[in-house]
């Protein structure tokens, strides 16, 4: 870095440090002088009132929504209670900590050892039986299915309807 003296006799740095200073000055008096800076609302974020246990489901009664005052806050987090509710949890909420959405699913349409209906169709022909999932499942998963009349697995998408479409090999 280079100096020279002003007139005044004091010494000043030369080169870039004089105009980048300028537009330092310029951009933070933008910043804080903007209209849209000063309207701009907070962000907000939904924290749980109490412990929420795993496979447990949401509603509003147990959440609030708070300001979000950490600018450093990674995104990924719930910013609503519209977002979650009807949702259950996959790991353990702690009161005052955000909700990642990460940490929720949507609710089970079948669950493993119940009976369902299995559809298959084909043109025109439609073939329905009961079946057993093997696995847990909400809607538009695909699953395996015991078939409860003759033992063999099939596997099928899940419906809104609790029913399981069979898929054709």
């Amino acid at each position: 870095m280079m100096f020279r003296r002003s007139p005044g006799g004091k010494a000043i740095a030369g080169g870039l440090a004089q105009p980048a200073r300028a537009v330092l000055f310029a951009a933070m008096a933008s910043c804080l002088l903007s209209p849209a800076a000063a309207l701009a609302e907070p962000p907000t974020a939904v924290i749980p009132k109490q412990t929420i246990y795993p496979g447990e489901k949401l509603d509003a009664s147990m959440l609030e929504v708070v300001d979000v005052t950490n600018p450093d806050l990674r995104d990924g987090y719930v910013r609503s209670i519209d977002e979650v509710d009807g949702m259950v949890t996959k790991r353990t909420l702690l009161p005052g900590r955000v909700i990642l959405a990460s940490a929720l699913r949507e609710q089970y349409a079948v669950e493993r050892g119940s009976t369902v209906r299995l559809v298959f169709n084909n043109g025109g022909l439609t073939i329905t039986a009961a079946g057993s999932p093997l696995q847990d499942a909400a809607v538009g998963d695909l699953i395996r299915v015991r078939n409860v009349d003759t033992g063999v697995i099939v596997s099928g998408t899940v419906m809104a309807d609790s029913t399981i479409h069979v898929v054709a090999k």
